[in-house]
């Protein structure tokens, strides 16, 4: 067992949307290089017989499928956790505290943009959110 703290727990979210953010910037690559044109041998010469004659566009279909099938992972998590995360927020009983760190942890709003949507100052918001990260009921589980 893993333990963390209620930010740490909070943050999973956070994390994991920027893994699947990166690894669709990844697939995005694979898929510009699996239409590109590979470059003919123009030499003349016979190739070897142990040089993998598959064109390349088939390998980085095969990468791409492979990184589709992590990405779909990925995102079936992620669901689960936001889910989960925000059961663990809607035990907290205080509103204001609840309203933070939605905004903060499931909507992964700046410090500054959460004090502009409460309406309240940076210095409030803060301070709320320290209580509330105190009301946080932390489910026994494994961080990613």
């Amino acid at each position: 067992m893993i333990f963390v703290t209620p930010k740490q727990y909070l943050r999973q979210a956070y994390r994991l949307n920027d893994l699947i953010n990166c690894d669709l910037e990844k697939l995005e690559q694979l898929r510009v290089l699996s239409t590109s044109v590979s470059s003919p041998n123009l030499s003349g010469m016979p190739s070897s017989g142990t040089r993998n004659t598959e064109p390349a566009f088939v390998r980085a279909i095969e990468k791409i499928i492979e990184l589709e099938k992590i990405i779909d992972a990925e995102i079936a998590r992620y669901v689960d956790l936001q889910i989960e995360i925000n059961q663990v927020i809607n035990q907290v009983a205080d509103n204001d505290q609840k309203f933070v760190l939605n905004l903060r942890y499931l909507k992964f709003l700046k410090w500054e943009a959460v004090a502009n949507e409460m309406e309240l100052s940076l210095k409030q918001v803060h301070r709320i959110h320290n209580e509330a990260l105190k009301n946080i009921k932390i489910p026994c589980i494994e961080t990613i």
